[in-house]
């Protein structure tokens, strides 16, 4: 088994020793940080796209020039698990990333793994991109679809009303599999860069094009029929739950848009 899981990485941090892992610096050709990781700047690349399109730089560079059997993406603060949570109260996190050997039982049983879902309850994964970000991006893309391949169109709509999906960008695929979402998601995401004015938003709110692919993702496997092996997944640092909890009820009822991360 030949399988590389890309954490995306923007500065030096501690990385899980595993074999199947590789740190990855992305956003490197617009960066002046020196992490010592292989750059997304190398052959067929999107490097420069960072600052809007997130990790996806790092699974854009990983498609075009890397060469394995299952291709997955994490973070450099957010990783795959199976540890149960009994366990990884009473252990270090870093003795709970997922090791090669969990990896190599997983892919021989499944094509596809992802973290377990979030879920929303009060809101469908539209209202909640609508409140916290910009519907009319949405709006938007849902036109490119219906351009481009029309016949996402009935999961493009079924998901937006879901109120759960599986989020992060993060996943674990088989290669050909892999290769064929990446082939549907960036001409979508290209397209929506060409029509998308970005110079009156913020930094933050720029960072769309990551995001949006976050939701593709859930139309892209339900168009597929793929029920995906959910796992867990575990933070290397906590969460403000109180500032997020507080900036999610400003956005919804106050219609302030998020200004950061959590």
């Amino acid at each position: 088994m030949n399988a590389i899981i890309l954490i995306a990485a923007h500065k030096q941090y501690q990385m899980p020793s595993a074999r199947c892992y590789l740190p990855l610096h992305v956003g490197r050709a617009c960066s002046n940080q020196q992490t010592g990781y292989l750059g997304d700047d190398t052959g067929s690349n999107i490097s420069a796209k960072n600052p809007q399109f997130c990790e996806l730089t790092g699974l854009y560079w990983a498609w075009k020039n890397l060469d394995c059997d299952y291709l997955g993406l994490a973070h450099y603060r957010r990783h795959f698990t199976v540890k149960s949570h009994a366990y990884r109260r009473t252990h270090d996190a870093w003795e709970c990333v997922l090791s090669d050997s969990e990896l190599e039982a997983l892919v021989a049983q499944h094509d596809v793994i992802v973290p377990a879902k979030r879920r929303y309850f009060i809101e469908t994964l539209y209202s909640h991109y609508a409140h916290t970000h910009y519907a009319e991006h949405l709006d938007l893309t849902r036109e490119i679809i219906r351009q481009q391949c029309p016949e996402f169109l009935p999961d493009f709509d079924a998901v937006m009303r879901q109120t759960s999906g599986y989020m992060f960008n993060m996943f674990i695929m088989k290669r050909r599999l892999c290769d064929r979402y990446c082939a549907w998601l960036f001409p979508i995401l290209f397209e929506l860069e060409r029509q998308v004015d970005i110079s009156s938003l913020s930094t933050f709110q720029a960072r769309l094009f990551g995001r949006v692919s976050e939701l593709l993702f859930n139309v892209w496997l339900r168009r597929q029929h793929i029920r995906p092996k959910e796992i867990g997944c575990i933070h290397m640092e906590p969460i403000d739950w109180r500032k997020k909890g507080a900036a999610f009820l400003q956005a919804k009822f106050r219609h302030r848009k998020f200004d950061g991360s959590f």
